[in-house]
């Protein structure tokens, strides 16, 4: 039976476009982690500082203990793998 022109769509063409996609986003995210490790805290917004309850005084944020500074996740997951490959070669 013939393949009709509206049933040959080409799918694995469209899947592998979306699959070298992600592999490209990936790769550039990664790139970036391993250029900017750090990224702005999202609790005190990388000022470092937490209000009071009542507004009037400043402390420390208690996640960047502040510094205004967090690790970024793909960057601690680069961190992992590397501490995986030092073990695995001693």
């Amino acid at each position: 039976m013939p393949a009709l022109a509206a049933t040959a769509t080409p799918e694995t063409t469209m899947i592998a476009v979306l699959i070298a996609a992600a592999v490209i986003a990936t790769l550039c995210y990664g790139i970036g982690c391993w250029l900017w490790p750090f990224g702005a805290c999202r609790k005190c917004d990388g000022s470092g500082k937490r209000r009071s309850p009542f507004g009037r005084a400043f402390g420390l944020c208690r996640r960047c203990h502040g510094d205004g500074r967090r690790l970024r996740i793909g960057r601690r997951i680069l961190n992992n793998l590397r501490e995986l490959h030092d073990k695995g070669t001693r």
